[in-house]
């Protein structure tokens, strides 16, 4: 029989049996443990390359978005820090190049942790990345890791450092909320000057610790210096020792040459050189023929393009940052001291103006073409002509220009100029020329001008004009004009704020939209989109097209305006535009009394110089309607075709545009008046005498040209762009400078790819005697079936803010106030708001967004 085991005995044979038991929790098949699984897969070369991939390509990630920040960062910021139900419901409008997570990402790294120095975290990414997929590097893992810690806390409070000292307003913070935090601190304690020693000292410390060639770099630095300046005192000793012997070498050498124009003068064949008399033996005269090359007027290249009058007033402006005190004004009360100058382009701080490879260019472009026989003899005709009625000439000058050369004849004393001017048509007929126009007397002249076209007329292209040194080099013309060349072959430049308003008229095909063009053209060249804003009416639908894409760059427009209208064709849009304009005028004029100041110019000089305070209520004494401070641009109103508008609305059009030329230009509101019909029902005596400069091309009679310029001479231009400019009480020819289709397209393109504001420039809303069907009058008429698609957006961030006042809401969203105060009204009609209480805004009645919700449900937004 088996003996039978006592209990001890059977414990100690379970307990080795268990011993000897694997444990199948920890172990597999192959007897590892699941921690050595899980390290021997995470040390799989497979393994390790999937995972730098996946490394790289997050770290690419976040470069990306965090360079899109920087374009993108001020207009997502605000849809950022919405709750995350109404962040989600308006992702769509993230201009971020990655979206909401890119835009999320960017503004964690740069603005909530390091600033500008995060950009070491994603290097630092990159690096572990190429370890992962076993890519040698040069730098140790601590080292970079050391290195990346001491750059991203350094960098943080260093650039925070600057931000708070100079005053640097961003919308982003440039150490981020780590710098910020630490920056404060220091400076509380040890103040400016005791923090930059501590952060210098640190960083000096750094680059000894962490470079063993720092210390030797700087002595032989030192050295180089001491060695150098010494060696430049013994040369500078060696110079004055011989300056004696060589100071007079060269003054000789030097020859002064006269600039000004080519004088050719012509004498028949067989005629002797050496003679003196403008008579010759036959008795012709000599012509003197001036081509005028005049070297101001040059053009340029793209590389020797001077800086444009807003890059140099930007330069001046960083220049005097921080120079001037604020005068603060006793109503003023809220502005903080010493605020950086207000930059009017930080919107679109990359914007880069046309280039002038956008232009076509022609042959012979800035000289004309000169044809020595042809001025011979045209002035030969001009003598004979004048000598068979008896009037002799002791002298004749021609002057080449692109289109027409201007003969000047000095007559014989005793000889009435009346005279002259009375042979027009028998010149016209010896010359077999389309028309030729008398001047008499030149002004400031002892000369009779006799203007003939050229058989052969130059294309002024607008290149040559736009890059021309006097165009580029403009300083002091607030809204420069180039509009082509005289007959002197000049660059003939004016300044459309100081005409201040401009008629353009003459018959059809003449060059009146191609005028129109090069104004336009010419403005787009010099202004920034937030110093210029258009207004374009345009009833034949076809001319001012090709300007649509400029919508959120230059154009102007009333709310609610769809973008396809941008260019206005209706005859009542018109009308209810050129009101809005009026009241835009007049909202100017209440805010320049209200700041002191005469003119725009002045006023936009103190806005930018924290001089007015955007926070201050400003009353309109007229609507009543209440105005801040802002930055306003020129508004430049172009209407083609006016007498179409004048013929179907009358009184209706001619109203509001009387009291824009009457009152506008003081506050940089400049309407240009296009017609082909240049008649008294048109142009009348009113319009005329608001309107002092005008543009005529040419025209179908004499009367019509009476009409425009109050003198004939319009009905003998030669077309083509031939004009006479009057302006200033003198009355200049002009070639027109051409700019063909393709190459304004080829500029709104260039523009248009560039980015712009998020809307046009918001005109006041004009709202007709009577108002209208769809335009309430009071909150509680509001169509709530008609909401604006920002009113969820509106109406979670007064929830949100527990505030409602209709200014919080313009700079929140960056809409113009007649938006603003249109969802104001809206907000009060759903509930969300109490009505206006004036300066104190208005009370939120709702208290929490669960409610809020609820009622955004009801009314089917959100």
């Amino acid at each position: 029989m088996p003996r039978k085991t006592n209990r001890a005995e059977q414990n100690v044979s379970e307990s080795e049996q268990n011993r000897k038991k694997p444990d199948v929790r920890l172990t597999s098949l192959d007897g590892t443990t699941f921690l050595q699984q899980i390290k021997n897969f995470l040390l799989n070369e497979r393994t390790r390359q999937v995972c730098g991939i996946v490394l790289a390509l997050l770290s690419l990630f976040a470069a990306i978005a965090c360079i899109s920040f920087f374009f993108t960062g001020a207009n997502d910021q605000s849809l950022i820090d919405q709750p995350r139900d109404a962040r989600l419901q308006s992702r769509e409008q993230i201009q971020n190049i990655l979206g909401l997570p890119g835009a999320m990402l960017s503004d964690w790294l740069i603005d909530d942790l390091f600033g500008l120095p995060s950009i070491g975290i994603i290097v630092l990414m990159v690096y572990f990345a190429l370890r992962l997929m076993q890519i040698p590097t040069r730098t140790s893992t601590t080292r970079m890791l050391l290195c990346t810690l001491f750059w991203l806390t350094w960098g943080a409070v260093t650039l925070a450092y600057l931000q708070q000292m100079v005053g640097v307003d961003l919308y982003f913070r440039l150490g981020g909320a780590f710098g910020k935090r630490i920056a404060a601190a220091s400076l509380s304690y040890i103040y400016g000057l005791g923090t930059g020693l501590v952060l210098i000292g640190l960083l000096i410390v750094f680059l000894v610790l962490s470079n063993k060639n720092f210390v030797p770099a700087v002595q032989r630095l030192w050295e180089r210096l001491t060695t150098k300046r010494e060696k430049e005192a013994d040369d500078n000793q060696d110079i004055r020792l011989d300056d004696k012997q060589t100071h007079t070498s060269d003054i000789n050498e030097q020859e002064t040459t006269e600039d000004g124009s080519i004088v050719i003068t012509l004498t028949p064949s067989g005629n002797d050189n050496s003679t003196t008399d403008t008579e010759n033996k036959d008795g012709r005269l000599n012509v003197e023929i001036t081509p005028i090359i005049d070297q101001e007027n040059e053009t340029i290249t793209e590389d020797e393009k001077p800086i444009t009058t807003d890059e140099e007033n930007a330069e001046t402006t960083g220049e005097e940052e921080g120079k001037d005190i604020l005068d603060i004004h006793s109503e003023n009360v809220e502005i903080v001291e010493q605020l950086p100058d207000y930059d009017p382009h930080l919107d679109l701080s990359t914007y880069k103006y046309p280039t002038l490879d956008l232009l076509k260019t022609y042959d012979n472009e800035t000289a004309p073409i000169v044809d020595p026989a042809e001025q011979q003899a045209n002035a030969d005709r001009i003598v004979n002509t004048l000598r068979n009625y008896g009037i002799e000439i002791v002298r004749i000058h021609a002057t080449v220009g692109p289109t027409v050369t201007l003969y000047e004849v000095v007559p014989q004393a005793g000889i009435r100029i009346a005279k002259i001017q009375s042979l027009e048509n028998d010149i016209m007929l010896s010359l077999s020329a389309i028309g030729i126009r008398i001047i008499a007397p030149m002004p400031g002249k002892g000369t009779v001008g006799i203007e003939v076209p050229n058989e052969k007329p130059q294309v002024v292209s607008m290149h040559s004009v736009i890059a021309s040194k006097r165009f580029q080099e403009e300083q002091k013309m607030r809204l420069p004009v180039a509009l082509g060349r005289t007959i002197t072959n000049e660059v003939f430049c004016f300044d459309l704020a100081k005409t201040p308003h401009l008629i353009v008229a003459g018959a059809t095909g003449q060059g009146k939209s191609v005028g129109l063009n090069a104004i336009i053209t010419s403005l787009l060249y010099k202004k920034h989109p937030s110093e210029l804003k258009f207004v374009l009416v345009d009833p034949k639908m076809v001319e001012f097209s090709v300007y649509k894409p400029l919508l959120k760059h230059f154009m102007a427009a009333m709310p609610d305006q769809e973008d396809r209208d941008i260019i206005i064709t209706d005859s009542q849009k018109v009308i209810n535009s050129l009101n809005s304009l009026v009241i835009e005028m007049e909202d100017r004029y209440s805010l320049l009394a209200d700041a002191g100041v005469r003119n725009l110019e002045d006023y936009n000089d103190k806005f930018i110089h924290r001089r007015l305070n955007p926070e201050k209520d400003v009353e309109n004494l007229v609507t009543h309607k209440i105005l801040h401070h802002r930055y306003m641009p020129y508004i430049v109103i172009i209407i083609d075709e006016y007498g179409d508008f004048i013929m179907q609305s009358g009184k209706e059009v001619e109203r509001p545009i009387q009291r824009l030329t009457q009152k506008a230009r003081a506050v940089g509101m400049h309407m240009i008046l296009a017609t082909q019909r240049p008649d008294v029902k048109v142009v009348t005596g009113i319009i005329k005498a608001n309107v002092p400069t005008r543009i005529a091309f040419r025209t179908q009679s004499v009367v019509d040209s009476r009409t425009v310029l109050d003198t004939k001479g319009a009905e003998h231009l030669v077309g083509k762009g031939d004009l006479l400019y009057s302006g200033g009480g003198n009355l200049s020819r002009i070639q027109c400078a051409f700019v063909d289709t393709p190459e304004v397209e080829a500029i709104v393109n260039y523009i248009h790819d560039q980015q712009g504001y998020t809307e046009p420039y918001q005109l006041p809303e004009y709202v007709p005697e009577g108002g209208g069907d769809d335009e309430p009058s009071k909150a509680g008429e509001v169509d709530m079936k008609r909401l604006d698609p920002m009113f969820a957006d509106v109406a979670r961030y007064v929830v949100n803010k527990q505030e409602g006042s209709t200014s919080r809401l313009q700079r929140a969203f960056e809409i113009g106030y007649n938006r603003a105060g249109k969802l104001s009204d809206q907000l009060e009609a759903a509930g969300v708001v109490g009505p206006n209480k004036g300066p104190k805004g208005r009370d939120v009645l709702i208290q929490d967004m669960e409610s809020l919700e609820l009622l955004l449900q009801r009314l089917g937004v959100g």
